[in-house]
Parts: C-alpha cells; structure tokens; sequence
C-alpha cells in the first residue's frame, strides 16, 4: 500500500477513534501507531479491568486516550462508545482455537453477535469508516474461530448494503499468524523451552503465513485510509514450515 505518513497523518488527525480490544496486543499496538498522527480523541474500549489498568499506567501522560470499560456483547455498551466518532478499529474477538473449539457459543456471541452490534450501532451513529479486523484462518475454515470470523467478514462486507447506511463504509483486514502477539506460537515455544518442556507440535509440515505486530497495525491504519466500501485488505506475507521455527 502506498499510503504516505503524510497522507495517514492528514486522514487521522482530529478524528475520534475507536479501537474495540484495544487493551490486547494487536489493539494496544493500533493505538500506538495512531498517536504520532494526532489524532482528538482515542477511545480504548475493553472488557478486561487488568488490562485497562496496566495501559492507562503506561499511556498515562497522553491526554487524548480515553479508556471505557465494556464488553462487545453489549448493546447498550457499543452503541454508547460509539457515539461522535468518526472511525473504528474492531480488535475484539475470541481468537484462541483450542478455546473457542471447547466454547464455541462463547465464540458465536463474541465474534458475530458482539460484530452485530458494532455493525447496528455505527450505522446509528454515523461513523464514517470501521475495519474489521480478520484472520486467514477465515479461508475455507475448519475451525469454530475461523467460522466465526468467516461469518463476522459477511456482516461487515454486507453492512455496507444496509438499507439504513447512508454514511458508513465497512472493510476488513485479513491477518495471518501476528508473531510475537499474546498467545501466538512463538512465545508459547520459547516459555515450553524454558522450561524444559517438549514443544506442542501438532504436525512438523504444518505452513504458516507470518506477519510481524508492526506490519499488522500499518495494514490496519491503512485500510482505514484506502477503504470505501466492502474491501478485504491482505499483506503479501511470508511462510514457513513449522520444523523451521
């Protein structure tokens, strides 16, 4: 993509910004490449308590960056952080496989019930842009995740046909494996080496698309940017096999 610095800081400043998980560690790193473009105001929007604590200490000498406590299942809770803002990160999901295969109706009400809500209540507030963030494990799934996340993609690409959206511009970023993220494989291996442990490997030949945490938030910022109606945006990644890890 060939978004300039000068191009995001001239889109992004003076907005009000909403990143939803952004307590996690592809949100916190979203708000992160936001704040060099000035933006008015960075609403933090998570369910976790621990996690808000630890980053308003982290933040706590930026005045722009607003933290709210909620959860995307709630309707009351989204449409009320959505209000006078003018673009949206969607960053919360349940995202662990093993988990969501053990809950999958947990899964369900966080990844599509939760995008519902945040599909409706942009539409009533008038929010100018929101990018969906995806995961290649929505191609062909095979797992409860990426089902949900395959039926979160629909709602977002068919958000923008609604017959009461006259303002609001939907897209998605389709993610593959974010090294270095929390709960990701790297740091999984390196803790299991530590301490001894053998490494859970399911299958030596397994193949992964990889992406760093830095080239999955500049996708993110510049989705937002190129977005005007229904895009999946995709970085050309790197593979490896899992016996080269």
């Amino acid at each position: 993509m060939l978004a300039a610095k000068s191009d995001l800081h001239r889109f992004f400043k003076d907005q009000n910004i909403l990143v939803t998980g952004g307590t996690g560690s592809i949100g916190e790193k979203i708000v992160a490449s936001l704040l060099p473009y000035k933006p008015k105001r960075i609403l933090v929007f998570s369910r976790d308590d621990s996690k808000h604590y630890l980053m308003k200490q982290k933040y706590r000498n930026e005045p722009h960056l607003h933290f709210h406590l909620g959860d995307i299942r709630s309707w009351q809770s989204v449409e009320y952080i959505t209000r006078d803002v003018d673009c949206v990160f969607h960053a919360a999901a349940l995202k662990q496989v093993p988990i969501c295969e053990d809950n999958p109706f947990e899964a369900v009400k966080t990844n599509i019930i939760g995008s519902e809500n945040l599909i409706e209540a942009c539409i009533l507030n008038g929010v100018k842009t929101v990018v969906n963030i995806s995961t290649d494990k929505a191609i062909n799934p095979l797992n409860t995740m990426g089902a949900t996340k395959f039926i979160s993609e629909k709602l977002f690409r068919q958000a923008n046909q609604k017959l009461n959206n006259m303002h609001t511009r939907f897209c998605s970023v389709r993610f593959g494996n974010v090294l270095g993220s929390r709960g990701s494989v790297i740091p999984i291996f390196l803790e299991q080496a530590r301490n001894g442990q053998p490494l859970t490997v399911t299958d030596e030949n397994m193949s992964r698309f990889v992406m760093t945490i830095e080239e999955a938030a500049q996708l993110t910022l510049k989705a937002a940017y190129y977005c005007r109606r229904g895009e999946t945006f995709i970085l050309r990644m790197n593979a490896f096999h899992i016996r080269h890890l």
